[in-house]
């Protein structure tokens, strides 16, 4: 089954990931940071990537998808460029801020909200990984 990695600093959000990924059958890793997050891409090589917005940072989720959709041809993770991305955050529930997957600003593959239900998650995991 395919291998998921989820960044986030949450690990009742890191758990309460798991626990249906993990019960559908996905290999599932976690990093609590984007810089163990990008050792473990390297690591891992993961199908999917689940990533939050808020870590360290405000905004540390949305420079993790850009160093990682970097074009250029000799960028550091150009390997892992075609690896799709999940946002996950908390950002629309506790904010007015509204974002969806842009291409220059936030290049990733979907967005959902911590507040989806599992079962919502898992047909946009699945969706994601049909896309490879």
């Amino acid at each position: 089954m395919a291998k998921i990695l989820m960044i986030d600093d949450d690990p009742d959000i890191v758990m309460a990931t798991r626990i249906p990924l993990e019960a559908t059958g996905y290999e599932f890793h976690a990093a609590n940071c984007a810089d163990e997050g990008l050792e473990k891409i390297k690591a891992l090589n993961p199908d999917l990537i689940i990533l939050d917005v808020m870590m360290e940072t405000a905004t540390e989720g949305f420079q993790l998808s850009l160093k990682l959709r970097d074009p250029s041809p000799d960028a550091e993770y150009a390997a892992y460029r075609h690896i799709p991305i999940l946002m996950l955050t908390a950002v629309h529930t506790t904010t007015p801020l509204r974002f969806e997957p842009d291409d220059d600003y936030l290049p990733v593959d979907a967005c959902l909200d911590k507040s989806t239900n599992p079962d919502e998650m898992l047909a946009k995991v699945a969706e994601l990984l049909t896309r490879e």
